[in-house]
Formats: structure tokens, C-alpha cells, sequence
């Protein structure tokens, strides 16, 4: 057997256990994958001094060729064919898998965050919630122990930061939320968050963290979902400079607006404090996030990562419907005002309009310039619907509903949305009850960059090939790694606002996300943060 090898490089004697080989992993979470190709289912370092809005500061190889069969001459000509691994060991070695840190204890820490929770019972983690701040110290806990400097800032968003010595070079971030719809699963946002801190825990523990040149950082987003206040992106607007003054008086259902929670935990909650969490654009050079897919894509293509081209663009509404309040039992059928009905009827109706546009919209004013690929990935939700006074023996007075639009065309869901705003006030009439919609969110589609995108690429399919089981290396290495649109909003929409994005989605079970169901692999965690640790030795 004829092996190529580099010079390993020195580390500190009691490093060296991290340095041994790992065992290859096993078939198991890479199986569907072999099915589906045979089918054909395609130093302490210092805050960085450009960031004004620290709240609060804490202290804080070798390259072996696989076992193979093959005579020596053809593996030599397969490793010189593969310009995937080239500039991604940088020492670290095609065996060097970290399965420990990137896998065991990427997945321990998941759980533990899992189980931070304001609900019982359940997993509910809101905007600066009481489990929001005890996360928050088990965070900058795990960010400290990857040699990292942190800090929150004025938005109760989480920085870690590597901050190489006189280093210019703009900065590369990495982030996820760490809040959580109500009753979720225990992957979003903080698989992102806990595998960009394993990969720096590595490059911290094998030496070469200190030979970055370029800064990294790693920011943990204080909402994104929006359930608390209704609005997303809290966190990451406020990082890329797009949140407005007035977000500040928005409340909750409870009655506290955004400035009262962030007054109550300590934070200035100003317009200025607000504004001095913003980055500046000269001083980042790109945003990356790595996220469980929401869906089953990945799962029936059986590969393990994807890379993201773009996210959909989406409008978040609500409808409210008044109507006359009566008694169940004495009002007539016929001169009901019922505001349930009504509110029901636009619910089907929705649906049928994002089902089959054609049928409302008509070629001449509205669709003339829309093709069934730019209909592709139209989805219309109704996900809250609440009813006053709520009794069974009482006729509404009035009906809420929200209504989520999504599209990877702007122009098809900005029709869809003026569409829809149209009918209600038809249907409304109709029934002789009264109605409004209001505009609660509003976000274009965002691309990825597609030299990031490229880059993170070759990143995946270099990890996903070498937790490759022996003996398949040579389809592995000729395997493409899925390029997939996004239909969830995500930070990096956000961060598009201020500097290029790219983005990595983990195959999930079942595609199911926003739910306690949610689950990913534990070697797919693994070939995630295998997949982020090459991108950045790469990178930088």
C-alpha cells in the first residue's frame, strides 16, 4: 500500500490524546445515502475595539491515504484528482475526525441546552425569558472554555471572538439563535451556535488557533423566531444595523414592550444603546450559519449536508374579523354576524389561492411575467387563530388569525399577499362583518454568495467523504453535495444586510422541525462541525 503523508505538527504534550486517530465512522448514519445514490435520488485574546456596543465583557497532520483495495498507482491518481481536500487539512489530516468534541460532546451540550427551559414539561426559550439568561451563562461558559473573548451586547446577543494579534482582516462570523418556538425541538438555532464553538474548541486544543490571521467570531442571536413580539430577527437585525428605533415600543401579549424587558435585565434600552450594537460593514468580511434543513430533502437524497443557494422572502400578516357578539342558542342563523365563519372561509380560501394561483389571479393584471418555476415553493400558513370571548355557547364578537406567505419569487408573494388582502375585504362584505389586515414582517428573498457557497461546498464534501466508511471512498469522492433553497427564514437573511452570507443545512428525520420531535443523527452533528472546522481553516 503506497501512502502519502506531511509532517506532523508539534503540539504540547498533554494535547497529544487529540491528536490520535479516530475510528472511522461507522455505515449507519450514511446508509440511505449509498441507497439513494444506487436509485438515483440526485493567548487571551481582547475584544475587538470596532465594537461599540459591549453591554457587559467576561473573562474569560498528516494525510494518510485510506485502506483500500486498489493497486497503490490508482489511489495515487484518485488522491491527485481531488481538489476538494486541497488547503482544508492545513495539518489537521484527513483522519483527524475529533469525533469527541465535534460529535460526543457537540451532542451532550445540545442536550443540556435542551433542557433550559421556561416551559414544563416542554421546550420554550423566548426573547430574554428567565431560561434565556440561564442559557446565556452556560453559553458564554462553553465559548470561554474554546479560548474565546465574549461578551453581550445591547441586544442580549451572545459574542465569542478570536482576535488574532495585529490583524486587519475583516472578520468572519458564525451564528444561530438561541431562542426557541414554544414546544420545540432542540436543534434549531443551537446546533448552529454549539458546532461553530466545537470547531474553535478544536483549533483551540490542537494549537492552531492561535495562527488564525483573521478574526473569528461566534454570535448566538437573541431571537429569531419573533414569538414573543411577533417580529424576527431581533438579534441579527440589530447586528447588521437594520432594526429601527421603534421596535423599541413593541409589546408582548402580556403588555411589556421590547424596551421594558431589555430595561428589566439590565440593559440600556435607548435608541443610541440600539445603535451601537450595529456592526460596520468594513469590518466583516462574511456570515456563516450552519442549520438543521426544516425539511425532507437531505433525508430522501440520503446525504448527510447540504449547502444553501437562497431562502425564500416572506410576509407575515394579520387578519382581524369583528362581528356581532350574540347568544349560541337565540340568534337566528340568518342574521348572524359571525366573525368565526368568516375568518374560516378565508382560512380555505388561502389555502386555494397558494394551491392554485391560477384560479385567482388573473394573466393580464397579476401573472403575466410568473412561470410555474417562480409559483415553485409558494406555501401559505395559518398557525394561530384566536377567538373572543372564547365560550361555547357564545357567538364570537371577534376572530384573530396570522397568516405566514413564502416564496423564493418577491414578486409572487408580494401578489399573493395584495391578492389575498383583497379577498378578505370581499368576503368580509359578503358576510357583513367587518375586517383588516395588518403587515407584521416583511422580508425579500435573500441569495447566498455563491463564492461562500462554493467554498463551504467543497468544506462539506471533504468531511462527509472522510467519515466515509473504508473501502467506499472512490463513489464518495465523485458525490456532489446537494444544493438546496431554504423556505425557513434564518439569521443569515438578516445578516445579508451586512456582508455576503452562506449557509449549511443538516439532514433531519423526517424533515420535522418545531416540534419535540425534532431530531438529527448524532454523526450527522459530527460531519456538521467536521464540514464547519475545514471551511475555517480554510477560510482562514
Amino acid at each position: 500500500m503506497v501512502s502519502c503523508s506531511l509532517p506532523e505538527d508539534p503540539v504540547r504534550e498533554d494535547k497529544k490524546k487529540l491528536q490520535k486517530r479516530q475510528p472511522r465512522a461507522t455505515a449507519t448514519p450514511f446508509s440511505l445515502w449509498e441507497e439513494g445514490r444506487r436509485k438515483g435520488r440526485a493567548v487571551t485574546p481582547t475584544p475587538n475595539p470596532t465594537h461599540r456596543g459591549h453591554a457587559r465583557t467576561t473573562s474569560g497532520g498528516r494525510l494518510m491515504a485510506p485502506s483500500s483495495s486498489l493497486p497503490s498507482v490508482l489511489l495515487v491518481l484518485l488522491l491527485a484528482s481531488m481538489p476538494i481536500l486541497d488547503g482544508l487539512e492545513l495539518g489537521l489530516g484527513g483522519d483527524e475526525l475529533y469525533r469527541e468534541i465535534l460529535r460526543d460532546e457537540t451532542v451532550l451540550r445540545l442536550k443540556e441546552l435542551g433542557k433550559i427551559s421556561d416551559g414544563e414539561g416542554f421546550l420554550e426559550r423566548t426573547f430574554l425569558s428567565p431560561a434565556s439568561i440561564r442559557a446565556t451563562d452556560v453559553i458564554i461558559s462553553w465559548m470561554k472554555d474554546a479560548g474565546l473573548t465574549t461578551w453581550i451586547d445591547q441586544m442580549g446577543n451572545i459574542h465569542g471572538r478570536y482576535e488574532p494579534s495585529n490583524s486587519t482582516d475583516k472578520a468572519l462570523l458564525i451564528g444561530s439563535h438561541m431562542d426557541t418556538v414554544i414546544d420545540a425541538g432542540m436543534y434549531d438555532g443551537a446546533l448552529g451556535i454549539i458546532c461553530a464553538i466545537s470547531a474553535l474548541k478544536v483549533l483551540k486544543l490542537t494549537g492552531k488557533l492561535e495562527r488564525l490571521t483573521r478574526p473569528v467570531e461566534v454570535i448566538a442571536f437573541s431571537d429569531e423566531e419573533g414569538v414573543r413580539f411577533q417580529t424576527t430577527f431581533l438579534g441579527s437585525a440589530a447586528v447588521a444595523g437594520t432594526l429601527p428605533e421603534s421596535i423599541l415600543q413593541v409589546s408582548d401579549k402580556s403588555g411589556n414592550t421590547v424596551q421594558d424587558v431589555l430595561k428589566l435585565n439590565s440593559f440600556e434600552a435607548t435608541a443610541t444603546a440600539l445603535g451601537q450594537v450595529k456592526y460596520s460593514p468594513e469590518s466583516v468580511g462574511s456570515y456563516v450559519e450552519v442549520h438543521l434543513e426544516q425539511g425532507p430533502v437531505l433525508e430522501a437524497l440520503g446525504y448527510p449536508l447540504g449547502v444553501v443557494q437562497g431562502i425564500a422572502g416572506q410576509t407575515r400578516l394579520k387578519v382581524i374579523v369583528d362581528g356581532s357578539q350574540g347568544h349560541a342558542g337565540t340568534v337566528p342563523m340568518k342574521l348572524r354576524r359571525d366573525p368565526m365563519v368568516a375568518a374560516a372561509e378565508l382560512v380555505v380560501t388561502l389555502e386555494s389561492l397558494c394551491k392554485d394561483p391560477s384560479r385567482f389571479l388573473t394573466y393580464d393584471e397579476e401573472c403575466g411575467c410568473f412561470t410555474e418555476e417562480s409559483l415553485a415553493g409558494l406555501v401559505c400558513t395559518v398557525g394561530e387563530l384566536l377567538t373572543w370571548p372564547s365560550a361555547s355557547n357564545v357567538i364570537p364578537g371577534q376572530v384573530n388569525f396570522t397568516v405566514d406567505i413564502r416564496a423564493m419569487d418577491d414578486v409572487v408573494r408580494e401578489t399573493i399577499v395584495s391578492s389575498f388582502s383583497r379577498i378578505v375585504m370581499q368576503r368580509c362584505d359578503d358576510r357583513l362583518v367587518d375586517c383588516a389586515v395588518e403587515h407584521k414582517h416583511s422580508a425579500a428573498a435573500t441569495p447566498c454568495d455563491p463564492e461562500l457557497t462554493t467554498q463551504l461546498e467543497r468544506a462539506t464534501r471533504s468531511a462527509v467523504w472522510a467519515m466515509a466508511p473504508p473501502g467506499n471512498g472512490v463513489h464518495r469522492r465523485a458525490e456532489s453535495t446537494p444544493v438546496l433553497m431554504s423556505g425557513a427564514g434564518h439569521d443569515a437573511m438578516a445578516m445579508a444586510r451586512l456582508t455576503k452570507v452562506g449557509m449549511v443545512f443538516v439532514r433531519c428525520r423526517g424533515g420535522v422541525s418545531h416540534s419535540p420531535e425534532e431530531h438529527v443523527a448524532e454523526d450527522d452533528v459530527w460531519a456538521a462541525g467536521l464540514a464547519l472546522l475545514r471551511f475555517v481553516v480554510a477560510e482562514l
